[in-house]
């Protein structure tokens, strides 16, 4: 882990200058990663899925519902507006024929969500993937510093040396096997 550069009134200014560099440098790369990460995986979405999402977007915002209800009322107000004229009805109750349009449309929304539900859950599966290799780098790191600080501890003549248990515990990594293990061990045991 890097150690924030005393940053005080008296430190050179060109030093901070570069420890200010420095951070940003760190912040810009990490902000780049991500945005290449996505990129890559925006890359990696095919043409009939990328018109599926924006069929999906649409299909989300207010308007679609609106377009819904003015097309079931403008169907039922044309049939009976054809029935007062004595005319033939396209469509007489109960309306089988927009039933199953309507039916249809419900099928073909499903199926557009779902694909894009599909997609952006693999996209959260890797998420999470990273973040459990984060998270098991960060225990590794914060282990580390603890064993670190706890050896500072010893070596400083003016500190008083004390075991500490739990200091002790901590100091250990975690082994990312077992915790494999007992993720997998878990999981069979929820499927029983």
């Amino acid at each position: 882990m890097r150690t924030k550069p005393d940053l005080s009134p008296e430190t050179p200014l060109d030093f901070r200058d570069t420890a200010v560099e420095s951070d940003h440098d760190q912040i810009s790369q990490n902000i780049e990663a991500v945005l290449d990460f996505y990129s890559r995986e925006y890359q990696k979405i095919s043409r009939s899925q990328r018109v599926l999402e924006r069929i999906s977007r649409f299909l989300g915002q207010p308007i679609f519902l609106g377009i819904i209800l003015f097309f079931v009322a403008f169907w039922i107000l044309a049939n009976v507006a054809l029935r007062q004229f004595g005319m033939a009805e396209f469509d007489p109750k109960p309306y089988f024929w927009l039933q199953g349009v309507v039916g249809l449309g419900a099928l073909l929304t499903a199926t557009v969500v779902l694909s894009k539900q599909n997609r952006l859950s693999k996209l959260e599966e890797q998420r999470a993937h990273l973040d459990l290799k984060v998270m098991l780098l960060t225990e590794q790191k914060t282990a580390k510093l603890i064993n670190l600080l706890e050896e500072l501890r010893r070596d400083l003549p003016n500190v008083r040396n004390r075991h500490d248990p739990e200091a002790a515990e901590l100091q250990q990594s975690m082994n990312p096997e077992l915790v494999r293990g007992a993720l997998n061990e878990r999981s069979e045991r929820t499927k029983k």
